[in-house]
């Protein structure tokens, strides 16, 4: 038996905000609707939701345990689009065959776009 990992929970300070983040920059579809205490997203592109939780105020968010990686084929073609639109990436790095970038989202939780996925095969 195998497990599929297809969902990731993010606390949120403000979930409508977060989730208008995820949906405006990253195309994840969404009501915006709070159903259960979470507001459900959904990649049309990947298959891959993202579930958005209301933080307990005891809840330390923007740690960097966990990073969340989109895969573009051009990231600094994706930075200028993001940034006509008010999201301003970190300087592009390049490692081994690939270029990524990082931002955070409205809780400070890192989030990276990269051209990993995309790189020759070597």
């Amino acid at each position: 038996m195998s497990a599929v990992l297809n969902t990731i929970l993010i606390y949120a300070k403000n979930p409508s905000a977060t989730a208008e983040f995820y949906r405006k920059f990253f195309d994840f579809e969404t009501t915006g609707e709070i159903v259960e205490g979470l507001i459900e997203l959904n990649s049309p592109a990947s298959g891959a939701s993202i579930l958005i939780h209301q933080a307990a105020r005891t809840v330390k968010l923007g740690q960097v345990g966990v990073k969340l990686m989109f895969s573009v084929k051009d990231v600094d073609g994706f930075k200028e689009q993001c940034a006509q639109r008010g999201l301003v990436f970190g300087s592009t790095h390049q490692a081994n065959g690939y270029s990524f970038a990082n931002v955070k989202d409205p809780d400070g939780n890192s989030v990276a776009i990269s051209s990993r996925a995309y790189r020759a095969a070597v």
